[in-house]
């Protein structure tokens, strides 16, 4: 895995010795802990108006987020969002819901542009003031579904592709997103506002974006469903890039369901996307997709090399495993893919190289008014203000990225040719043609690590490098707790199968339940034998 690093200021440092007020921990009446299914029932009923959620939205931000244990997951919310739901709510008494997400709040993170009040700054201070000119098409989408933008989340800055030896969950912007498990466990990157912000009950929905983890790394670690697409299901354009190989926008929620209803209103084609071109076009929603029986005749490969070696974690999803085989699945025991090691090396080249192509070439377009036009001006505006931006961790990925030559070097071609052959070739399409399978199962990753803010991020384990490298879906859905941390479980499939890995995550779901909102704790529960 890519790891993605940042540091803790000394104001999230005081954050987690602050004691966290008991009332936090569980808010039955709080609007945005409920299913968007059960807000929009309430909508319709009349019990519940888009006005009324947004404003407990923006008063539990203001309670946990900026105040209490202080979790730094929102930049800044929309300035707007009041006023766009009230006129989502006149237009529902008008003309009756767009959709699903009619009046819903949706978090957005701080790398995907939005043509409104807000900044979009990817967690530097060199795009603070930033202001899009223009959504980026996922934002669009969303709009005309009629969810409301409610704000922008904190993330590893830079999407975390700045340091070799950063924290993850801090920007120069915002500080440490803390997580909301244990407060001085690491909420993983780059999507860490995102997930944190779900999984306080801050929003119903968040967007999440991920090159390699970002997405179900913090969705796994927070408890919750994280889905990362195939890339090319949903579209870039105006998101902060690292890679047009790997990087992908996705959904982050409390439930597949959720997760599949936000997934179904940002997909679709884009001419502004090559990647999108392959497109098949996504079924309505992928609400049909939600099905407590998909387990019924499916045949799973267990991706047992991708186990963490921390006993508890390993013997949880071995019971994980059981309980899909009780649901009526076939599982493969072991399935190997290549060892990703056999890759790493040409999937950070790969970034690279494809760093510096997006960056110079999105800055003009989206930032036109920052001090930043270029990669090369990012590194020297850090060095500018080494104080704010590099007190504890460097840029040398964005120098070495800065070195690098054009998309038609040798080596470039070269490592993109490799990654594409282990990852799909001789990785995932192969396990899955072998063994005639429908989806490889994996431990997501091991809990969370304690930050530390000297060594950096310290990660036992991730499955999420092979479907990254790859360009292919995978989900991520709540399997239980070690020591009150989430552990995750995987689901991973070839090109454009997202609907099918919805339909197991959903039934596993349903028959387990395992997903519980956090309690803000000050450190993980340890109980040992008396």
């Amino acid at each position: 895995m890519i790891q993605r690093r940042a540091i803790l200021g000394a104001v999230g440092a005081a954050a987690m010795a602050r004691a966290v007020p008991p009332a936090f921990a569980a808010d039955a009446s709080n609007p945005a802990q409920s299913a968007v299914s059960e807000l929009q029932a309430q909508m319709a009923r009349g019990t519940l108006t888009s006005v009324q959620l947004a404003r407990r939205c923006l008063t539990r931000i203001e309670q946990i987020d900026q105040r209490g244990p202080l979790l730094r997951s929102v930049l800044e919310v929309n300035p707007e969002a009041i006023g766009i739901a009230s006129a989502l709510d006149a237009e529902r008494r008008a003309k009756g819901p767009r959709g699903p997400l009619h009046g819903i709040p949706v978090l957005i993170k701080d790398n995907t542009a939005t043509g409104d009040r807000m900044s979009t700054s990817c967690g530097s201070l060199a795009l603070a003031n930033a202001k899009a000119p223009r959504d980026a098409t996922l934002i669009a989408r969303l709009r005309d579904a009629g969810a409301l933008i409610l704000g922008k989340t904190n993330l590893s800055e830079w999407a975390n592709i700045r340091s070799s030896h950063s924290t993850s969950g801090w920007s120069g912007r915002g500080g440490l997103t803390l997580n909301p498990y244990a407060l001085d466990r690491n909420p993983s990157g780059s999507s860490s506002g995102s997930a944190v912000a779900v999984a306080a009950g801050l929003a119903p929905l968040a967007i999440g974006t991920e090159t390699d983890g970002s997405i179900v790394s913090p969705a796994s670690i927070c408890g919750l469903v994280g889905i990362k697409p195939t890339v090319g299901l949903v579209s870039r354009y105006g998101i902060v890039p690292i890679s047009r190989t790997q990087d992908t926008a996705g959904a982050i929620a409390c439930t597949v369901a959720d997760a599949a209803t936000l997934l179904g209103a940002i997909a679709g084609a884009d001419p502004l996307d090559a990647a999108t071109h392959s497109n098949p076009g996504a079924p309505p929603g992928y609400l049909s997709a939600l099905n407590r029986g998909a387990l019924s005749g499916a045949r799973l490969g267990l991706v047992r090399s991708a186990y963490t070696g921390l006993d508890p974690v390993d013997a949880l999803i071995d019971r994980a495993v059981e309980q899909l085989k009780s649901l009526g699945a076939t599982v493969i025991d072991p399935v190997e893919l290549p060892d990703t090691r056999k890759y790493g090396d040409a999937e950070l080249e790969v970034l690279l190289y494809e760093l510096k192509a997006g960056l110079n070439e999105y800055l003009p377009q989206f930032a036109p008014g920052a001090p930043v036009q270029s990669l090369a001006d990012v590194i020297a505006f850090n060095e500018r203000e080494r104080d704010r931006e590099l007190p504890l961790f460097s840029q040398d990925l964005l120098v070495k990225a800065q070195s690098k030559g054009d998309l038609e070097t040798a080596a470039y071609r070269d490592a993109r040719a490799l990654c594409r052959q282990l990852a799909r070739d001789e990785g995932i399409d192969k396990a899955l043609s072998e063994h005639k399978l429908d989806a490889l199962i994996a431990p997501t990753g091991a809990p969370a690590w304690l930050t530390d803010l000297i060594g950096g991020d310290n990660p036992v384990a991730s499955f999420s490098t092979p479907a990254a490298v790859a360009g292919y879906p995978h989900i991520t859905v709540p399997a239980g707790f070690v020591a009150g941390l989430p552990v995750g479980l995987s689901f991973v499939g070839t090109a454009f199968s997202e609907a099918r890995l919805i339909g197991y995550a959903y039934a596993y779901e349903q028959a387990t339940q395992h997903r519980r909102p956090p309690g803000f704790a000050k450190s993980a529960t340890i109980r040992l034998p008396t």
